[in-house]
């Protein structure tokens, strides 16, 4: 068992979530646990605790490959645009190029149709145009 791993499983769910979530979404992740604080603090918790403490930490995928995954289940969905775009910029956090995450939406074409894919590049498109001018 490597040292990162007894650290994991030393600290709670709550606590790999916290740090998983900084590590993969940054402030964006915290905008969304900041924004539940008023209406669902208890969601914010579960936020923290199952996706990120228990799901995103597992071994087997990087965080790289999790967010390709995550990146083309949003853009399947159709119906998850704010979603997608806090996993687009996590994605780029976790090492996905522009191009790469591009080549995962034009995929989407072809299992979810060409409206899905057609609204997960535009919304990348979004993504990149106020990452490039910040």
């Amino acid at each position: 068992m490597t040292n990162e791993n007894q650290r994991s499983e030393q600290m709670t769910r709550l606590e790999r979530g916290k740090l998983a979530l900084n590590e993969i979404d940054g402030q964006a992740g915290q905008n969304v646990i900041d924004a539940l604080a008023d209406i669902a603090p208890d969601f914010a918790t579960y936020l923290f605790e199952f996706p990120f403490g228990d799901i995103y930490a597992r071994p087997g995928l990087s965080l790289r490959d999790r967010e390709i995954a995550t990146i083309a289940a949003l853009a399947a969905m159709g119906t998850a645009a704010p979603q997608l775009k806090i996993h687009i910029e996590a994605g780029l956090n976790v090492g996905l190029s522009k191009d790469e995450i591009t080549e995962v939406l034009m995929q989407m074409a072809v299992y979810a149709g060409f409206p899905a894919a057609l609204n997960g590049l535009f919304t990348a498109k979004e993504v990149f145009e106020t990452l490039s001018t910040e």
